[in-house]
Parts: structure tokens; sequence; C-alpha cells
């Protein structure tokens, strides 16, 4: 699991109901068959021989279905409760396993922004300009805690998007976050599980911590990049840095060809939005 979207454009994972409501099981997943009452006991006791494979299917190699099945929750509001509870279940299955409890922290701490994320008529609001008095504090301390649980001399890739997260969670202010950290934090990510993407999730963290000039030559780096071709949010970052280096009309293209790639109307009416501010 990687993250999906750039910091430029990041919200909370947009969860469909609130916690403690009833699950609906979305279309799309199959009813689990009944488990055997042997099998069972064996969960319990921690014996059952699935139970010991499920630790190697949380690497940064495990099946492309396993891994979409979590990166896509945050955006199958259907899917978001049920990936809460499942990381919930896979803390009680493997409580010694640290990246059980980096993803459920991860979760736990995208989703308690999913109030703050849509705008009064479902526009997508910028992490920034989000209320941080909406974000859920309840659902950031259990992350938090379940962060503190997987801790480690060596962390996995779970829990360095957790400690991203996390930077995001415990900054009252957009002013109090910590941007070296978050920038540290995706050079590491990117050693572990190489991606273009988190390379311009890195760009935009500099950006924050160093200045956007220092972004922006993070960001040319990657124009080229093949997995990059098409991807909406490489010249929507490249409009955001070039706003703050004062140069609209260079923005404003950017921003034109980034919404003219988008394939979500919200986020291409909000591109052409700051695309017309930078031509007024």
């Amino acid at each position: 699991m990687v993250p999906a979207h750039p910091l430029a454009l990041q919200g909370a994972v947009p969860c469909a109901e609130p916690l403690g409501c009833a699950r609906p099981r979305p279309a799309s997943i199959a009813p689990s068959p009944p488990i055997p009452p042997q099998r069972a006991r064996q969960r319990l006791a921690g014996r059952d021989p699935r139970q010991q494979r499920l630790r190697h299917r949380l690497a940064p190699t495990a099946p492309p279905r396993t891994r979409a099945v979590v990166l896509h929750a945050g955006h199958r509001p259907t899917l978001c409760q049920e990936a809460l509870r499942l990381a919930r279940l896979l803390q009680a299955l493997i409580p010694d396993e640290p990246e059980v409890h980096s993803l459920a922290a991860l979760l736990e701490i995208q989703a308690s922004r999913i109030q703050a994320r849509t705008g009064p008529d479902g526009e997508p609001v910028l992490l920034n300009d989000q209320d941080r008095s909406r974000w859920d504090r309840i659902l950031i301390r259990r992350g938090l805690a379940a962060l503190e649980r997987a801790r480690t001399d060596h962390p996995g890739p779970y829990a360095l998007q957790a400690e991203i997260a996390a930077c995001h969670a415990r900054a009252r202010t957009p002013a109090e976050t910590d941007w070296a950290r978050i920038a540290s934090r995706y050079a590491d990510l990117a050693r572990l599980v190489p991606s273009p993407v988190i390379e311009l999730n890195r760009a935009v963290a500099v950006a924050q911590a160093a200045g956007p000039a220092a972004g922006l030559a993070l960001v040319r780096a990657l124009a080229d990049e093949p997995a990059l071709a098409g991807y909406h949010l490489l010249p929507s970052v490249l409009g955001d840095l070039l706003v703050k280096l004062g140069r609209p009309d260079e923005a404003r293209a950017e921003f034109e060809r980034a919404a003219a790639l988008a394939g979500n109307a919200r986020e291409r009416a909000l591109l052409l939005d700051r695309a017309a501010v930078c031509g007024s």
C-alpha cells in the first residue's frame, strides 16, 4: 500500500458510516463461508496455520488484490468501515506483529478526518483548509495508541505511513505540522517501497519544509516518469508550487492540464477553480 494522493490534495479516508453503525456488505464483497468449530478454536488459541501465513500478507510484496482492498477502502465509502473492523480484528489475532498495529493506526488516523474532508456540497476540502475541530479525536487517540504498540527499530511501510499520518493528526493547526519529519519519513518509505507517487509526496513535504523551489526541483525530476504519465496530481502539484513561486501563468497552465486529466468531476472543478484564480 502506498499513498494514493500527493499531499497537495490529501484528505481523509471517506468512511460512509460513523463508528458503531451497521455495516452493510458491499455487493462486491462475497459473504464469508462459515468457520468450522475446530478452526475457530485454533484461531482463538493462536494455532491456526492460516493465521501464521497472514503475517506474510502484510509485506510490500503482498498480492496486488490484498493491497488494493486496503488502498481503495478510502475511495469506496462502503469499504472503509469494514477496513477498520478488519484491521482491529487483525490486531486481536496477531498482537505481536508491528505492521498489523501500524496498518490499524494508519486507517484510524485517516478515518478521523472524514467529517472535514468534504464541503457542504460534497466538494473536496484540501488538508490545510480543513476545520480540524471536526477531526475525530477518539479515532486519532486510537490511531496513536496503535502506532505506539507498533514501535520497532525497523519500521515497515505501514509504520512509516502511519507516522506521516500521525504528524498531521498531532498538529492543531497547519503551521504546527512537522514537515521536516514527514519529508524524512517519505524518504525512508521510498527506500523500502520505491514509487514515483511516494517521491511526489516527498517533494510536496520538502516544499513545505524547505520552500517551494526545493520541492519544484524534485517534481520536475519526476516529469518523465512513465508511471506518472496521465496522472493528474503531478501537474496539480506543479501548479501549486508555481503559485507559491509567483508564476501564475505557468501555474494556470498546469492546473488546466491537471483538470483535463482528472477523472473525478469534483476534483476537476477544484482544479479549474484554481486555474481561474491564477488568471484573475
